[in-house]
């Protein structure tokens, strides 16, 4: 690592309060039509599938809601490394490469910097509990298990890169 990396101010990214706002609103829509579902309808389906919108949705809304009220960081990039609000911190040094991918999911897709660790078993065991619940999620998909999703970002996932390069030039960025 060059000293002038090293010696660069941090580079925050806090997260995108319109984003995350739509986020928690429709989770709460979609907890409300959960709720519907299980007050409504007597069937197994309705029920089973209210349920599901509840729980799930209602952790989606508790998590925008939280990062509305704390409104930390996004992302901070260093010389040393990032640190992520849900991945917890990385250094660059377990870091093998970077590439931004595109997830699709049925008609959807979602960008996402995916962060190719040397030992993603080693993160994984220090990495917050949500961070590790999703990575061990992701790693049976194919993908790493740290991954930063262009949703909460306010600022295009290339920029977020090109940031990254320059805190740590030899960063290896895989397109």
């Amino acid at each position: 690592m060059t000293t002038e990396a090293a010696d660069r101010a941090a580079t925050t990214y806090p997260s995108s309060l319109r984003r995350t706002s739509l986020t928690a609103f429709g989770s709460l829509a979609f907890v409300a039509l959960g709720v519907w579902l299980l007050i409504d309808h007597a069937t197994l389906k309705g029920v089973l599938a209210g349920a599901a919108a509840v729980l799930f949705f209602g952790l989606c809304a508790c998590v925008a809601i939280g990062r509305l009220l704390r409104r930390r960081p996004e992302l901070v990039l260093t010389g040393e490394g990032l640190t992520h609000v849900m991945l917890g911190s990385i250094r660059w040094t377990e870091i093998a490469e970077v590439t931004v991918r595109e997830i699709r999911v049925r008609s959807t897709s979602q960008r996402v910097i995916e962060l190719v660790l040397n030992d993603p078993d080693a993160y994984l065991a220090r990495a917050p509990r949500t961070a590790r619940i999703a990575g061990k999620a992701n790693l049976r998909f194919g993908y790493s298990p740290a991954t930063i999703s262009a949703t909460t970002l306010p600022v295009d996932l290339d920029e977020v890169v090109a940031a990254m390069r320059r805190h740590h030039p030899e960063l290896r960025i895989r397109r």
